[in-house]
């Protein structure tokens, strides 16, 4: 493995060595360090990361591109997601070589592919609860990043964009970045809102799970609160379209909770279906 990193350096063995090491990063749980601290290794993936930018506009990624580069993203997820170099690839500004991966709208496979991985970085950052993780992000854009994907991307990306949101959201300092302007707030609930109503026609338990935990957390808020009982999609309140969650305790508790803060009242006739089904109190 120690070879492997030497050979990122090395321009003529560096597809080979960002191939074998993205395949067996698990099993060298101290590669972040080494690939940080060696000489070089993290310049090395910046080029590959910056030597296709000529190829996102006007789109001409291959598959063969995106996947060299993803490698390179997979040995950079292993660098911001250990405690010993975390912060130090935040204080290099490393995330923001990635956003014009996440800037770019074509859906063909290398891009997608080359979105997910990007947003698999970001998504290791945020799995951690660090404040300091937090400020950093929102000093830069993704949140509107974010929300893009959120509206074009793949079920999967649309996942992990969620889920980064859903992050950013459950940190205070977070919530109140984004309840801070009704501009910011309204542009997060209408990019949920689309999702929500897209849902039926590409139902995916899984997305509307994180999608759930958005508005909950938005709901502790006490003017997104208000707004949301004016703009929560009517779909949330209806049995037959959250039947999905069945067998999900959580989240239907979350959704439980979610409709409890925004006034839901005895008198609807989505109230006694879901409190029965969860145990939440009004």
């Amino acid at each position: 493995m120690e070879q492997l990193v030497l050979d990122l350096t090395n321009p003529q063995a560096r597809e080979n060595a960002l191939l074998e090491l993205s395949k067996k990063r698990e099993s060298f749980p101290e590669l972040a360090p080494y690939l940080w601290h060696s000489f070089g290794t993290v310049s090395a993936l910046l080029q590959e990361i910056v030597a296709i930018y000529p190829l996102l506009s006007p789109p001409s990624l291959t598959a063969h591109a995106s996947n060299r580069v993803c490698n390179a993203l997979a040995l950079l997820q292993c660098v911001a997601s250990h405690p010993e170099t975390r912060s130090l690839f935040l204080q290099a500004y490393i995330p923001m070589f990635l956003y014009p991966f996440l800037n770019t709208i074509s859906k063909t496979r290398p891009f997608e592919y080359l979105r997910l991985t990007s947003l698999g970085v970001i998504g290791a950052l945020v799995k951690v609860d660090d404040t300091d993780v937090i400020a950093f992000l929102l000093s830069t854009e993704i949140i509107p990043l974010c929300l893009r994907t959120m509206e074009m991307g793949s079920e999967l990306s649309k996942t992990v964009a969620t889920f980064i949101v859903q992050k950013i959201l459950l940190d205070n300092v977070g919530l109140n970045y984004i309840c801070a302007t009704a501009e910011r707030f309204f542009a997060v609930s209408a990019v949920l809102n689309a999702m929500v109503a897209a849902l039926p026609e590409q139902p995916s338990t899984r997305l509307l799970k994180h999608i759930i935990r958005c508005y909950l957390r938005l709901s502790d808020n006490t003017r997104a609160r208000e707004a949301l009982r004016q703009c929560l999609p009517a779909l949330l309140r209806d049995p037959g379209f959250t039947v999905c969650l069945k067998d999900d305790l959580q989240t239907r508790q979350w959704l439980a909770q979610l409709l409890v803060n925004v006034g839901l009242q005895h008198g609807d006739p989505a109230f006694s279906h879901i409190m029965e089904a969860t145990g939440i109190q009004a």
